[in-house]
């Protein structure tokens, strides 16, 4: 487990299918996200079960967020290393961290985690993220987090039947 103390990154467990259900079920978060339909207990049971942890034959990496509080860790999101590419030491990282823990900087300590974790143990070079310019939340947490924007990517994202552009948050490690 990566740890600062405070925030925890770990592997999935079976235990979390009712908080994935939860959060990849709520269609305010499919906007800031590929998932366009619900997934059942059963897929993301299967998901969990079927899990590969070894991002250099998956090419991804899902790992839990979990807060020390006075009654034990409760986990309050999800941060994900995909997009793997060992030849160029480089990944995509990509986030959530559930409503109420936001804006309290545990995406950034969760970042920071998993800078350290792709710096250290993967050797990777840099990282990268791609977030729509109407997700403020996103690009606030990147650039708090030390990431730059190196690109516009223009209507990117589509949302309905209207189009929006996309920045690409880049950060040497």
């Amino acid at each position: 487990m990566l740890t600062d103390g405070e925030i925890s990154l770990r592997a999935l467990e079976p235990i979390d299918v009712d908080t994935l259900y939860s959060w990849e079920n709520d269609p305010r978060l499919w906007s800031v996200g590929v998932t366009l339909a619900p997934y059942s207990r059963k897929q993301l049971w299967d998901y969990i079960n079927n899990y590969d942890g070894d991002i250099f034959s998956a090419k991804q990496l899902r790992l839990m967020i979990d807060l020390r509080t006075q009654g034990g860790l409760t986990t309050i999101g999800t941060l994900d290393l995909y997009d793997f590419d060992a030849a160029n030491s480089r990944c995509a990282i990509g986030i959530l961290i559930a409503e109420p823990w936001q804006k309290q900087g545990h995406g950034t300590s969760a970042i920071n985690l998993a800078e350290q974790y792709c710096r250290e143990t993967l050797s990777l070079h840099q990282l990268y993220s791609i977030a729509g310019e109407e997700n403020t939340a996103s690009c606030r947490l990147f650039a708090k987090a030390g990431f730059k924007i190196c690109g516009r990517l223009k209507s990117w994202l589509r949302r309905a039947y209207r189009y929006s552009d996309a920045y690409i948050y880049q950060k040497f490690l």
